[in-house]
């Protein structure tokens, strides 16, 4: 992928994050006060259970060195506005979503780069290790998530009504961007995509459905309820696609890591859709 593909996909997910600033504010942040349960519940899912299935199915399923890389990159994104229109539409709890997504959004600064770093240095032989530069990375994630959020959230405190007229409409053309990434993405890697797809498909849909099964499980054994469950699950289980594959194409410089994140950004709508679908079975009102 050439460096203006990358610019795009950086452009894309700055609109995305901006969008989701739009609908935050600093008492979103103060949540951590009012559900710390429900929050060290959902980071811990997201920042150590994610990673550590990931690194299970990539070891379990004998993965390729492309793909094994591809499954933690991905489980080292978690969380992202995806999740928090799910939440919204499976009736979960929006604001304990929004915290996490805005929580994780941070702490994925350091997060990642240590979980990338690892998956390189154990999935990779020598003459395919690639040097990540952490800081850069830092410094990218820094401009990509951060200050667009960080914007999102002054307008919506100096303009609070233009933040609320133009939430849906960035929020519907977040969606239509993530699918124009995931297109883009596999245009460029056409000649290996059909190749990967098996081999990379079915350890994206079993970190999807694992990691969301497991955070909605462990949610309720720990006595939250049910909203709550179902939006750690999400934010759990549905992992921030398009950075990943911001930092495949950018930081890593080789869009064949991103593509376990494309084909998961094809499926994690349809496990989304599933858990909306059975929301009344799962005694959410």
């Amino acid at each position: 992928m050439n460096s203006t593909s990358g610019i795009i996909l950086a452009i894309s997910l700055i609109i995305i994050m901006f969008g989701m600033g739009l609908s935050l504010t600093l008492a979103d942040f103060k949540r951590i006060l009012i559900y710390p349960k429900a929050i060290f519940i959902g980071l811990t899912s997201q920042l150590s259970i994610l990673p550590l299935i990931g690194y299970l199915i990539a070891i379990g399923l004998n993965l390729s060195p492309t793909v094994a890389i591809g499954i933690m990159l991905l489980a080292a994104c978690p969380g992202g506005a995806t999740s928090n229109m799910l939440t919204h539409l499976a009736k979960g709890d929006l604001a304990l979503s929004v915290s996490l997504t805005a929580i994780a959004s941070v702490l994925s600064i350091f997060t990642i780069p240590l979980i990338v770093q690892f998956a390189l240095l154990k999935f990779s032989n020598q003459s395919q290790i690639i040097s990540l530069d952490a800081f850069t990375m830092i410094k990218q994630l820094f401009v990509i998530v951060l200050f667009p959020v960080g914007l999102g959230m002054l307008i919506k405190r100096l303009f609070p009504s233009f933040s609320i007229k133009m939430v849906k409409p960035i929020r519907i053309a977040s969606s239509v961007i993530f699918i124009l990434v995931i297109i883009g993405v596999i245009y460029s890697i056409r000649d290996v995509f059909m190749s990967y797809l098996g081999e990379a498909g079915i350890p994206s849909l079993i970190l999807n459905i694992t990691t969301m099964s497991i955070g909605f499980l462990l949610s309720l054994f720990l006595k939250l309820s049910k909203p709550q469950a179902i939006s750690i699950s999400l934010e759990t289980g549905i992992q921030n696609g398009t950075l990943a594959i911001t930092i495949a194409t950018i930081s890593l410089n080789n869009a064949e890591y991103a593509i376990v994140p494309s084909i998961y950004g094809l499926l994690m709508f349809a496990s989304g859709a599933a858990i909306i679908f059975f929301r009344k079975s799962l005694g959410v009102n």
